[in-house]
Order: C-alpha cells, then sequence, then structure tokens
C-alpha cells in the first residue's frame, strides 16, 4: 500500500455535486424568469392605467368637442361648408339647427342625422362630413343636382323655377342662379294646359334634346325654348326664331332640314318673324 498518494475521488460524490449545482443554476434561471415576467405583468398593467388615464382626460377635453352654438355661427371654425353654389350656407345652418350638436369628442360624433337633414333641401343631392380633431371641427362638403333648364313667364321676366338633371323642381327660393350656371331657358306660363310644375324627367330629356338636335343641325347655340303653347313650340336660335310644332314623332325629322333651309335664311335682308318647320314636308318664313 502507498501511503504517499491520495486516494482518486468517488465518482458517485462527484456526479451528485454536479446534479445539485446544475439544479442551483436551474432554480436561479427560473427565479430570474418570474422576476422578469411579473416586471412584465406590472409594466403592462401601468401601461394600461397610463392609457385609460389618457383616454379618459382626451375624451373630458373640450378641444375634442364642438362648440354647443356651432350650427348657429355663419363663418364659424368648427363647421365649414363647402362647395354649395346653389344653397346659402345661412340655410344649410337653419336645417341643421334643428340636429342636436354632438355632446361627444369629435371622433365619437354620429353625422347620420346631419346629412339627413340637408338632404332635405331639393338643390341638394348629396352630403359628405369629415370630422378633424385637435380642434374639433366638421367639414360638411356638399354635393348639389345640376340645373338644366330654368323656367322663365317671359324672356326679360325673372325666372321662377328650375329642373335638375335628375328631374327635380327647384322653386325661386334658390333663384337667382351664379353667373357661371347657365341652364337652358324655358319659357312656360305654367297655367296654360302644360303646367311645368307636373313635368317630369321624360319632358325634361325631352325639352334637352331639341335644343341639342337643333344646336347640331344650326351649329348656334339655343337662346331658348318657347312652351307657352305647349301644342306650338319655338325655339330662338341667334340667326332665327325656329317653330318645331307639336312635340310629336316627327319633329326631330323636321328639325334635321335645318341644314338645307339656315344658309339660305341667313342670305335674306328681310326681317324674319320666324322659321316654320312645324309641317311635315313644307318649309316657309314668316315675314314681319
Amino acid at each position: 500500500m502507498n501511503k504517499g498518494k491520495k486516494n482518486p475521488q468517488n465518482p458517485e460524490i462527484v456526479g451528485d455535486k454536479h446534479f445539485v449545482q446544475t439544479k442551483r443554476r436551474e432554480r436561479k434561471v427560473r427565479k430570474g424568469r418570474m422576476r422578469r415576467e411579473r416586471l412584465r405583468v406590472f409594466l403592462r398593467f401601468v401601461f394600461v392605467l397610463a392609457s385609460l388615464y389618457v383616454m379618459y382626460f382626451v375624451y373630458k377635453m373640450p378641444c375634442m368637442r364642438l362648440p354647443h352654438n356651432a350650427f348657429s355661427i355663419v363663418n364659424s371654425d368648427a363647421v365649414q361648408i363647402l362647395n354649395n353654389n346653389i344653397v346659402p350656407t345661412l340655410k344649410i345652418l337653419t336645417v341643421l339647427n334643428s340636429v342636436k350638436v354632438p355632446d361627444k369628442p369629435i371622433f365619437l360624433a354620429k353625422t347620420n342625422d346631419m346629412e339627413k337633414a340637408i338632404k332635405q333641401l331639393t338643390p341638394i343631392e348629396d352630403v359628405y362630413v369629415r370630422r378633424y380633431i385637435f380642434p374639433a371641427r366638421m367639414q360638411i362638403i356638399i354635393k348639389e343636382r345640376i340645373p338644366v333648364i330654368i323656367i322663365a313667364p317671359d324672356v326679360k321676366a325673372q325666372p321662377v323655377a328650375y329642373f335638375t338633371q335628375d328631374g327635380k323642381l327647384v322653386g325661386r327660393e334658390y333663384l337667382p342662379l351664379k353667373v357661371n350656371i347657365k341652364p337652358l331657358l324655358v319659357l312656360s306660363y305654367g297655367n296654360k294646359g302644360d303646367d311645368y310644375q307636373k313635368w317630369d324627367l321624360t319632358r325634361v330629356n325631352e325639352l334637352l334634346k331639341i335644343a341639342n338636335y337643333i344646336e347640331t343641325y344650326s351649329h348656334e347655340k339655343v337662346e331658348y325654348i318657347d312652351c307657352r303653347d305647349p301644342n306650338d313650340i319655338f325655339v330662338k336660335i341667334q340667326t332665327v326664331n325656329i317653330r318645331v310644332g307639336k312635340p310629336d314623332g316627327q319633329i326631330f325629322t323636321r328639325i334635321a332640314r335645318l341644314p338645307s333651309i339656315l344658309p339660305q335664311v341667313k342670305l335674306l335682308d328681310s326681317k324674319i318673324k320666324y322659321l316654320d318647320l312645324s309641317w311635315e314636308k313644307v318649309n316657309y318664313l314668316k315675314l314681319e
């Protein structure tokens, strides 16, 4: 037996120590993960509380709401009305006064009632409402119906109504139209066998078609259509007044004769009362 050498360690003891150290490291790792997870949960909770506080603070901010008199002030910074060339801003605000100003923050405000109220005005076809925050404000964008025919009892008289592209009749409260809006002038008394208040879209399109045919075949702008006698229609262009007669199935065939007649009319020195196209095969000039 050699007493100078140390006995090697027992492999079982070495393995036990390594196992214990491994378990200790695993416990430390688990504790670290638990601490980080608790910190994340705590920070998430703090973030949620802070977000709720900010949302509540924003919800209560006065600048996030429209002023209570937003619909009562013309040229207000809170409510801006755009693209209304026919309907006055004051009339739109008057209609909006029947709607309660939203008492919620602007991003939660409903606009359906406002749009519905404005659409009750006949010249308005559609309404778009844009909402802005900081400060709270609205843009009300108006889409108006397009005037295509304007009614007057005489050339020198003020118009009394107009028809839109979709056949809606609009009264004199929205007249006069702006200079840049130039619908077709149609003369009608409204009480002699052809009340314009009873016209529908078909009748409106028929008159527009007559004007279009006249302009196409004459190469001149139609000044007005005289429908004061619904069975004897006249169309005025720069060169001459044209009698097209009854608006029957042959009216456009009669108008198609214009290119062969109008050059001769322009050569005459006599004053012409009208060019008569009311007959099926005969054209003649009525002199003054």
